[in-house]
């Protein structure tokens, strides 16, 4: 079933013209330049096709206004003439004789010559017309019929005989009976045209009213506006493509700068201080390089003054803790002889001598931190990695951590792989050392709880997450524990006499071997502090092995 319903989405993200679609998409976000060549585009065929019909409406409604009138006056010259034609005809004896004479006038008098179908005419007898006496309708050429006259028309002429009535309509004719300029290639198909007709009465003795009707074909002005429209097509096209063209290079003028700072504004964020933007001229864009490289030159400078004050401080922080070993050295030889001969003092001098012996510890402790720190600080820490098993190096830890452990009142257990499946290529002290801080800081903030540590490895990492379930910590203290000398509560002991830089060391082995060190935890519910290393030398991490946070799963599951 899964396969089946997968199938249909492949093949629509596989349409080329969903492809096309997003890379159009993709395009339009990422340039400013395919923005505005696209948007004046889309306004220029929208305001060239406005502007387009309604000239082109305009032109059609002149034309067609232009022809209705000299259809009319043309129809008005012909009825006047066809009048006295019967008027003055004397074959009015019988009914043949009317019928032909009819024909005569209408084939002779007003209908064009042969070949020519720029009028049709057609007379037949008037609605209101009563008279016994019935002559047929007379049609010129063919294709037109009395079934093209609009029964309208037709009332209207019956209703105002004195008067001219006009109306246009769509007349249906093949296409061999059209004027040669307007046949296509293949002869026989119908095409429409549109026409005017003229209507009006004319009066046969004694046969009664007739109407008389004028049918004009509009052939040339349909032609003139096929021509019109084609032009106005091309023209638009040209237009569009024009302003299109000149979008294009003056956007082209405009971004290619600002392409040109942020290439230069990249060089700078990865370190190439030197780089410059190239200003030349006084316009607003040159303008704006000379401001780049000003931010660019004051941004150096800070930089530089920055890194000379860092230089000096971590020098400092070098030189004086070089400088405390001397006196240290000779304060621990004092404080060694005074706690070993604690026991021949009083109660006061002994105790006095067993704090300066631990404080010593701390300070010693301390010294070798900001020692360690300052390397980092100056980029001097190298690794010496060799394909190690962490499993008895927690193993070592966890039996190191014992006596604190138990003066706490809490067991630490190990849960892993057998030995062998969590190899990788580490500096053995520096991981010990995070694990060493790991293993004793959830300890001392496990509340007498248990303390777990978890071991997994994958393809590509070994993780070992060490979960306490203690006070833990509040949100956003995650990211802080790492901060040096930050401490989670500042009225807590330290019962192990941390210094406050063990937890920043330990991100900064992380990092030095590409892994990652994080850290999580709820208030009341324990934290988890998770080592993620890659196995090989400089690898990368694809995916942890263990979770860090119980949304993320069950260490238990992840451990095999």
């Amino acid at each position: 079933m899964s396969t089946a319903t997968q199938a249909p989405e492949r093949s629509r993200s596989d349409n080329p013209a969903t492809r096309l679609a997003k890379r159009l998409v993709g395009l339009w976000r990422r340039s400013l330049q395919f923005r505005v060549v696209a948007t004046t585009l889309v306004l220029g065929l929208a305001t060239v096709s406005v502007i387009s019909v309604s000239m082109y409406r305009s032109i059609a409604d002149g034309l067609v206004d232009d022809r209705i009138e000299i259809s009319q006056a043309e129809a008005r010259q012909l009825t006047i003439e066809a009048q006295n034609l019967f008027d003055e005809s004397d074959r009015n004896d019988n009914e043949d004789d009317l019928a032909e004479n009819a024909g005569t006038v209408v084939r002779q008098s007003l209908a064009p010559p042969d070949g020519d179908t720029s009028r049709y005419v057609i007379l037949t007898r008037s609605l209101d017309n009563e008279t016994p006496l019935q002559l047929g309708t007379t049609i010129t050429g063919s294709g037109v019929g009395l079934e093209d006259i609009p029964p309208a028309l037709r009332e209207a002429v019956s209703a105002d005989p004195e008067r001219q009535q006009t109306t246009t309509i769509d007349l249906e004719r093949t296409l061999d009976e059209q004027p040669q300029a307007v046949i296509d290639d293949e002869a026989g198909e119908t095409d429409r045209v549109p026409a005017v007709v003229v209507g009006s009465q004319v009066t046969i003795s004694p046969a009664g009213p007739y109407d008389l009707y004028m049918i004009y074909p509009m052939d040339q002005e349909q032609s003139t506006l096929d021509v019109i429209s084609r032009s106005f097509l091309l023209g638009s096209a040209f237009l569009i493509l024009l302003v299109s063209a000149i979008a294009y290079v003056v956007t082209r003028t405009v971004v290619s700068p600002v392409r040109r700072a942020a290439e230069v504004a990249t060089r700078l964020a990865g370190g190439d201080l030197n780089e410059r933007m190239s200003a030349r001229g006084h316009d607003d864009l040159a303008q704006l390089g000379r401001s780049f490289n000003e931010m660019a030159d004051n941004l150096q400078t800070q930089i530089r003054q920055l890194e000379g004050l860092s230089r000096v401080q971590q020098r400092f922080v070098s030189d004086v803790s070089h400088e405390l070993r001397t006196p240290l050295t000779t304060i621990r030889m004092a404080a060694d002889v005074l706690d070993s001969s604690k026991d021949e003092l009083d109660p006061v001098s002994a105790r006095s001598a067993e704090l300066l012996s631990t404080e010593l510890d701390r300070f010693e402790a301390l010294l070798a931190d900001l020692l360690e720190i300052s390397r980092y600080d100056a980029g001097a820490a190298v690794l010496e990695q060799d394909p190690t098993d962490l499993v008895p190096m927690i193993e070592r830890v966890v039996t190191a951590a014992g006596s604190i452990a138990e003066a706490a009142g809490s067991e630490v257990r190990i849960h892993g792989p057998g030995p062998g499946e969590a190899v990788a290529e580490v500096d053995t002290r520096r991981v010990e050392r995070i694990l060493r801080n790991l293993v004793v800081n959830a300890v001392e903030h496990g509340e007498g709880r248990p303390v777990d540590v978890w071991v997994a490895a994958n393809e590509d990492a070994v993780a070992v997450v060490v979960e306490d379930h203690g006070v833990g910590l509040r949100p956003g203290e995650g990211s802080l524990v790492f901060n040096r000398f930050w401490r989670a509560d500042p009225a807590r002991t330290r019962t192990t006499g941390g210094t406050g830089l063990g937890l920043a060391i330990s991100l900064e082995d992380a990092r030095l071997h590409h892994g990652w060190l994080q850290a999580w935890g709820e208030p009341g519910n324990g934290s988890r502090f998770r080592l993620t290393l890659p196995r090989r030398g400089g690898g990368s991490i694809g995916e942890a092995p263990l979770p860090l946070t119980p949304r993320e799963g069950d260490l238990a599951e992840a451990v095999p």
